[in-house]
């Protein structure tokens, strides 16, 4: 009963590992399980984790063929027909899915000519699981304790070996040769940290063109066993990336494709004037950015894909933003930008209210008292969290459709974003409260009417790795032209809001083509800005998501390799950037709130 129990449950996690990690199995480079019987589930793990490699040692012991590492270590059952071929024979059944290729390494430990004509024996019955020409399987291949060259022939044709040099001698029939490996430190030191010295990366470099070149797959043992090492070998292109952390390698092997991005698109950086900058002026206008979901790491990303330059990176006043919420030691959306209305902390999910769920005054409310003119501009959608937490007060961001009829009792004078879907039975509000609803942003931009909005999708907008085209830049560009021909002072939200999105995706790509986007934005309102004279710009973001790191790059090809933690948001500290007037006053670190307070502080200079 007790042996059912276990089968049973390692049937089970058997089950869940094919589940969660079948995506793997077509992910490059082929990875190599290297000492693959010292896991806790022999062959399995591997397997269910698309391993195309699988390494066991063997001994002969007894007559049996044993797996182990030493002599030592040696256990009777623990046989290679055991933990391995028997396995084997369970995982290409039809039950457990369609069978595919594998690598399956024996390595030798003794006498190499015993050893290995008791493991033809312990095949014999198996045989029907090995790769030919018209059926996936299994490609046995012997390692360490081989027979002589000469007498690899005498094996059967399922039967291929690894072999350690590139002296292709007369006596070594190729053809039954599977692939090369070497000692890594025959050729190089490093230990994966960094990278390779300019000679150790030409020494590996230059033996894996010389093993190629026979027409042989490549790979090395005892190499470093880190992500930075799996990404230099795959780029120098060695054919088995050797591991011991199988889960880990997997998953990294998997992200591969989607944590390297070179950047399809690039703007030309405005270079400020900086003739209005930190002086001790009068501000009229105010806009503020928010890069939803933008770290440090996010900036990186999109300044190197971009040339290593951005239109943000030329500004000078930058400071460093705490963004815990009152609840919670990491941020959403709602409190994170919440706070940076209203000047105070609030609960996760919470729009424009406080942590006791009383309405807090938000910064386009408080500006209208000296006749500001007030807006928002945002890639979400218009109800989106941090959008509506300049216009609505809710205690869940849930809320749309309260948070929707919360608009039009709003003072917004204009509002440009998606999400027209969320205004069905509050459309006529809008209108009523006196917005002219337009069908272009060229409209917005001509517009003498008192208030505008403008839905830029029904539903969501697309990323730009979707297509989204120009949007954001020009909404920019038509609200400014829009509120400078009021003549009163403003106050304008921006929101680059899919640099979030790529954080929750773990899409390098999407984080790299929003920052890229918004800096366009960013341009356009800086530029603004220094025709103007007045206009203080901060740049930040009320969160960053999915703690990107950044551990290799090419700036030459505006290239990005990048790794997330997480596909939610963290709590590092977030940027704040700041141009014209006063924009001193938002350097050092402090809490997310302060940047509300300085805005206000400020203004109340100027306006009584």
């Amino acid at each position: 009963m007790l042996l059912m129990k276990k089968t049973y449950s390692l049937l089970i996690l058997i089950l869940i590992l094919l589940a969660c990690h079948a995506g793997a199995q077509n992910a490059a480079p082929k990875m190599h399980a290297h000492n693959d019987y010292i896991h806790p589930v022999p062959f399995w793990e591997a397997f269910a984790n698309g391993y195309e490699s699988i390494e066991a040692d063997v001994f002969l012991h007894n007559g049996a063929v044993v797996v182990a590492h030493e002599e030592e270590s040696i256990s009777p059952q623990r046989t290679l027909e055991a933990l391995y071929l028997a396995p084997l024979r369970e995982a290409f059944s039809p039950a457990l899915g369609k069978r595919r290729n594998l690598q399956f390494l024996i390595d030798i430990k003794s006498d190499p000519y015993q050893t290995l004509a008791q493991v033809v024996k312990v095949l014999e019955p198996y045989k029907d699981l090995t790769r030919t020409a018209d059926r996936a399987g299994v490609e046995v291949v012997i390692s360490g304790n081989r027979p002589a060259p000469k007498d690899y022939v005498n094996y059967p044709d399922y039967i291929r070996f690894d072999y350690q040099s590139i002296d292709r001698g007369a006596d070594v029939p190729w053809q039954k040769v599977a692939m090369v490996s070497f000692a890594f430190k025959t050729f190089s030191e490093w230990n994966g940290l960094g990278r390779m010295t300019d000679a150790d990366r030409h020494a590996v470099s230059d033996i894996i063109t010389k093993v190629h070149a026979t027409g042989k797959p490549i790979r090395f043992w005892a190499t470093p066993d880190i992500s930075t090492a799996w990404r230099a070998l795959a780029d120098l292109g060695v054919d088995f990336i050797n591991t011991d952390h199988l889960f880990q390698a997997a998953a990294f092997v998997h992200n591969m494709p989607r944590e390297r991005y070179i950047a399809k698109t690039k703007t030309t950086p405005y270079t400020p004037t900086f003739a209005s900058d930190g002086k001790e002026k009068k501000i009229k206008n105010v806009i503020l950015f928010i890069g939803d979901g933008m770290g440090l790491a996010q900036v990186t990303a999109g300044m190197v894909g971009n040339g290593n330059t951005l239109s943000l990176t030329q500004l000078k006043n930058i400071g460093l933003s705490k963004t815990q919420s009152a609840d919670d030691f990491t941020t959403d959306s709602a409190a994170g930008a919440t706070a940076l209305s209203t000047g105070k902390k609030t609960k996760n999910r919470y729009i424009g209210m406080a942590a006791d769920a009383t309405r807090l005054e938000n910064l386009s409310e408080y500006v209208r008292r000296f006749q500001f003119n007030t807006g928002v501009i945002t890639t979400d959608r218009v109800t989106g969290a941090t959008p509506s937490s300049f216009y609505a007060h809710r205690t869940d961001r849930g809320m749309t459709e309260a948070i929707a009829g919360d608009l039009s009792t709003s003072g917004l004078t204009v509002f440009v974003g998606a999400g027209e879907e969320d205004f069905t039975t509050s459309r006529k509000a809008l209108q009523d409260a006196g917005f002219t609803l337009t069908t272009s942003l060229k409209d917005i931009s001509t517009s003498h009417d008192k208030r505008v909005g403008f839905f830029a999708a029904p539903g969501d907008l697309p990323g730009k790795t979707s297509g989204r085209d120009n949007y954001l830049p020009e909404a920019v560009d038509a609200t400014l032209a829009f509120l400078t021909e009021k003549k009163q002072p403003f106050f304008l939200m921006v929101e680059g809001a899919k640099v979030d999105s790529g954080g929750h995706a773990n899409d390098l790509g999407t984080v790299v083509e929003e920052m890229i986007d918004m800096d366009k934005a960013l341009a356009s309102a800086l530029r603004f800005a220094d025709a103007n004279g007045e206009t203080l710009i901060v740049v930040t973001a009320d969160h960053e998501t999915g703690g990107l790191s950044l551990p290799q790059g090419d700036l030459a090809q505006r290239q990005v390799a990048g790794q997330f933690q997480s596909n939610d948001h963290s709590a590092i500290m977030v940027p704040v950037f700041a141009y014209g007037p006063h924009a001193g006053a938002f350097r050092g670190v402090y809490e997310n709130t302060e940047i509300h307070r300085v805005i206000v502080e400020l203004l109340k200079k100027y306006y009584k």
